[in-house]
């Protein structure tokens, strides 16, 4: 993956990519006290050109700040519009974006109080997050030694920079052991997200996940996958589950902006199912591209058109 762009926004400026540099005693770099989004822009059927949620991620990266107590020094229509500056500036008719909010090098110290609050949009090209290959069969993924963090001792609805850790070690972990993802327990043993997906298993004709109440993130493309459950009439439980109902659940499938929507066809060496993406994993998967990249007409609040000319 080359993450290497032409433009990337810096607090209100377009910079070349070589020059968005930071000190080395950026409080973030060492703490991790920020908070980031992860964005995707589409090109359709049609030819147009759209960020996909993207005034709902924008509303997550300001809800994240507000749990940390950071004050984002833009109103949120500014943000949304760096976005699609950053794409127009690399002439992305797609890509991913990655908005940060972090803490500038003025003093060091877990009290600083004065840093200054810093912002930068990013763009790059990323395909598949989890392979094509995992997209079209489905991922093994392996039940990490590592929980998901309690809310008691992290605030689990943020996307903090420093919480990540969690799923950089869970993720290590699994890769280094031949799997492709990592699922994470809550530190009761429920089947809480994967290192950077929501996760959603089907037993019986109904599609399962962790309510939003517990240790997950509330993912967009989880919020996603629901809302396409409910069209098509697919029943849904947000519940709690153990990780041998995963081993006996009919279909089991990942959602995030990067992974998008990924099946999982192996669980700790088990199969899941016939080992293959199973019927309603497909259809809310045909459902979710055809809404994203082709013509399907449903949502059309979910897609902020742009043009990749400036």
């Amino acid at each position: 993956m080359n993450i290497k762009s032409d433009k990337i926004w810096l607090d209100g400026t377009l910079v070349d990519y070589e020059n968005a540099t930071v000190h080395v005693l950026t409080h973030t770099l060492h703490y991790g006290y920020g908070v980031f989004e992860g964005i995707r822009a589409y090109r359709r059927s049609s030819g147009e050109s759209h960020v996909f949620r993207l005034q709902e991620h924008i509303e997550r990266l300001y809800e994240s700040a507000h749990i940390l107590g950071l004050e984002i020094p833009y109103a949120p229509a500014d943000l949304e519009a760096a976005c699609v500056e950053t794409l127009q500036a690399n002439k992305y008719p797609q890509g991913y974006l990655r908005p940060l909010v972090f803490l500038g090098s003025e003093a060091m110290g877990l009290g600083a109080l004065g840093n200054r609050v810093r912002v930068a949009v990013a763009a790059w090209q990323w395909g598949a997050y989890l392979g094509e290959d995992g997209l079209r069969n489905g991922i093994r993924a392996k039940v990490s030694s590592f929980n998901r963090m309690h809310p008691n001792v992290n605030m689990v609805k943020g996307k903090i920079c420093g919480q990540y850790v969690n799923s950089v070690i869970a993720k290590r972990e699994a890769i280094k052991g031949g799997y492709d993802e990592a699922i994470m327990l809550d530190t009761q043993g429920f089947v809480s997200e994967c290192s950077g997906e929501n996760l959603f298993m089907v037993k019986r004709g109904q599609v399962i996940t962790a309510a939003y109440g517990a240790s997950i993130l509330g993912g967009i493309t989880r919020d996603t996958v629901l809302q396409i459950a409910r069209d098509l009439n697919i029943p849904i439980q947000e519940r709690g589950f153990t990780r041998d109902e995963l081993y006996t659940a009919d279909e089991i499938f990942l959602s995030g902006t990067a992974a998008e929507l990924t099946p999982v066809r192996e669980v700790d060496d088990r199969r899941i199912g016939s080992g293959r993406p199973g019927d309603i994993t497909t259809l809310i998967s045909k459902t979710f591209f055809d809404i994203v990249r082709g013509a399907h007409p449903a949502h059309p609040e979910w897609r902020h058109a742009y043009s990749s000319e400036t």
